[in-house]
This record gives structure tokens, C-alpha cells and sequence, in this order.
């Protein structure tokens, strides 16, 4: 049989769908320094995460917005969590690391998806 090669985007999409998941996930922002002026809504979830991916490995890093009165650090291991826990059931690659980078706090999850529809 051939390789089978898995591309940076369909993980980082995985990954962007599974972060969003997380209570107290507003959304995910393109970079650590674009900040709030660059959140993205569910379109473009994959540009809110960087990825690595080998063989038979991936490394990845999302950049996530918290919703205001969640617990950063619960927020941040459920992000974690759920990354890892959906990319490797569905790619079969083993997940060395994911990184969360909180680079925003927000209101409601409701209202940035108001706000990204304007």
C-alpha cells in the first residue's frame, strides 16, 4: 500500500472544532499578537491554531479568547484536553504537545458571533 499523509490544515481544523467546544471558549484569535482585532468565527477556525505535524506525530498551539468569568486555567486544560483527545482518535497521530495561548478575555460567545456576522 501507499503513505497516508494528513495535511496541516485538516489538523489544525480538528483542532480549531474541538477548542471551540470547550466551555468558556469565546473564540479563536489568528496569533498571540493579533489579539482581539483579529478573532475569528467558525469559518476560519484553523487560523486561530499552528500546528506541527510528522510522520506520525503533531505538535500543536491554539490562540484562544476566553469568555469573561471562566476560569482561565480550567478553560486552558480543556482545550488541551479535547485537542489532543480529538486529533488523535481521528488522524490516528500521536499529539506530543498542545499549547494554549489565552490572548483575549470577552463577553459572551453570542455576541462576538453577532458582532463577526455585522
Amino acid at each position: 500500500m501507499g503513505a497516508i499523509r494528513i495535511a496541516d490544515e485538516v489538523v489544525s481544523t480538528i483542532a480549531g472544532l474541538a477548542a471551540v467546544d470547550v466551555e468558556g471558549v469565546a473564540a479563536m484569535s489568528g496569533s498571540l499578537t493579533a489579539g482581539l482585532t483579529e478573532i475569528l468565527g467558525r469559518k476560519n477556525l484553523s487560523k486561530g491554531v499552528k500546528v506541527e505535524v510528522g510522520e506520525t506525530e503533531a505538535a500543536i498551539e491554539a490562540f484562544i479568547v476566553v469568555e469573561y468569568g471562566f476560569p482561565i486555567p480550567v478553560v486552558a486544560r480543556g482545550v488541551q484536553n479535547q485537542i489532543k483527545t480529538a486529533v488523535e482518535s481521528m488522524t490516528g497521530l500521536t499529539v506530543t504537545g498542545v499549547n494554549v495561548h489565552v490572548v483575549g478575555v470577552s463577553m459572551k460567545k453570542e455576541k462576538i458571533e453577532e458582532e463577526l456576522a455585522d
